[in-house]
């Protein structure tokens, strides 16, 4: 409604009345303003009315809710559904054109709009999450896995005579495999015992450079996020490498925009070095459903060269609802989520076990099963069994000496991180809540921290 109607209004009904609806109305249309204004995440957080509000206006903008409109094409933003149109708030065109996911579509200015803004909004995200120079992303309807194919394909054409992608090793299947899917052979650099922590190893990673020759490596794919006793790759040494031999830097930061210093690592490996793109997890990060991640990095071109690569025009589902969880969180909200953490060493302490020194870790921690391990191997991998039937998700029990084949390469202590470690270990994620439930022999005794 705009002020025309509202003047109309008042032939109706008391224009004291209609001036309080106009202004309460104005208070929706001003922080829309300032979302398109700035394109910034808001500071406070959107009530579902102006969300709602927002996603209507942009919804008419797109052909297929023209009244009156008649689609003779093949893509027409047609539903059969009723229901489906409303979980989608009518935005059916999705994002992108066939040459470019981040194209403009003449007959979708609502859905380009959403699609840009939402960028717009993420970029801000990361800046103040700790990335403070990237300077472009783009959010793309893939998981992390794919989305790190795709950025090895780009990368194809850059450097058509490579064949090998350099992989500090983390025991995560759709990492190694997007390397695999992308066509690449990856050359497996296992990780170094110090202390409890596992970390890379850089003398093997310029061993293996010399060995294998720079101009054969597509990138090197390195990892922040990782479940511990893994801990973090050494991003900025790795960055300096990577500038010293001219070989890319692909990161896979699936969920470490929650880590302050997973993101700092990222920042200040392009400062002192190489970093190309990084790439995190949408459900990770912003608790939404999965199917989306963001791509990002510090040279804008390269990033619109990967957004180029993405064949055909894309689902807006996952851009539709980062942008709806981070219109209703805020950027208070969101920061206010991030900064709710806590410790579980007393815990492991009062159960005669352990929780691993690994401070180079800031999203998962390990704790030892020594006194499980005395029983058998049998009652260790029970507590897994035991923690899901009670509706505990999440935590994962690795036993020792698990060997694991994915896609033809055999890793053996899979899910350590390595082909030795001290012993069984459980580890889980630092979370604002958590029930642990911890086995004796005898009983079951339960602790919440």
């Amino acid at each position: 409604m705009n002020s025309e109607i509202f003047s109309l209004s008042e032939r109706l009904v008391s224009s004291s009345y209609v001036r309080q609806g106009l202004q309460a109305r104005r208070a929706h249309e001003q922080l829309i303003r300032l979302l398109l204004q700035q394109g910034k995440c808001p500071e406070e957080e959107w009530s579902e009315s102006t969300v709602e509000l927002f996603l209507n206006e942009l919804a008419v903008m797109d052909s297929n809710n023209f009244l009156g409109n008649c689609g003779v094409g093949e893509r027409e933003g047609r539903v059969a559904s009723g229901l489906v149109a409303r979980r989608h708030y009518r935005l059916i065109h999705g994002i992108g054109r066939s040459g470019d996911i981040a194209a403009v579509q003449p007959k979708a200015a609502g859905s380009s709009l959403l699609n840009k803004i939402t960028n717009s909004v993420v970029l801000d995200v990361l800046r103040f999450t700790g990335v403070r120079s990237v300077s472009s992303c783009f959010v793309v309807p893939m998981a992390t896995g794919m989305s790190l194919t795709l950025c090895f394909l780009t990368l194809r054409h850059r450097r058509p005579g490579a064949r090998f992608i350099l992989w500090p090793r983390i025991d995560q299947k759709s990492c190694f495999k997007s390397m695999l899917t992308a066509g690449f052979e990856p050359v497996v650099i296992e990780n170094v015992l110090e202390g409890d922590e596992l970390r890379t190893n850089l003398e093997e990673v310029e061993r293996k450079i010399e060995e294998l020759g720079a101009e054969n490596f597509l990138c090197v794919h390195s990892t922040t996020s990782c479940f511990a006793p893994r801990v973090p790759d050494r991003l900025e040494e790795l960055a300096v490498l990577c500038a010293k031999h001219d070989i890319p830097h692909i990161v896979n930061n699936a969920y470490g925009m929650q880590s302050s210093k997973c993101m700092h690592l990222i920042q200040q490996g392009a400062r002192v070095g190489r970093i190309d793109a990084f790439v995190q997890s949408l459900d990770k990060n912003f608790m939404v459903p999965v199917g989306g991640a963001i791509i990002a990095g510090f040279d804008e071109n390269f990033i619109k060269e990967i957004s180029k690569m993405y064949p055909g025009r894309a689902s807006a589902s996952p851009s539709l609802d980062v942008l709806i969880t981070l219109l209703t969180l805020g950027a208070n909200g969101y920061k206010k989520l991030l900064a709710e953490r806590k410790e579980l060493s007393a815990l492991a302490e009062r159960h005669g076990e352990r929780l691993l020194h690994t401070p180079h870790n800031p999203i998962s921690l390990a704790m030892s099963l020594n006194r499980l391990q005395t029983h058998s191997t049998a009652a260790v991998t029970q507590l897994g069994s035991m923690l899901f039937t009670r509706q505990v998700s999440g935590a994962r029990v690795v036993p020792l000496g698990v060997e694991q084949t994915v896609s033809g390469h055999t890793f053996r202590g899979f899910m350590s991180h390595a082909c030795y470690f001290l012993g069984h270990i459980f580890n889980f994620k630092r979370s604002r809540c958590f029930t642990l439930y911890v086995f004796t022999q005898s009983s079951v005794s339960e602790d919440r921290q």
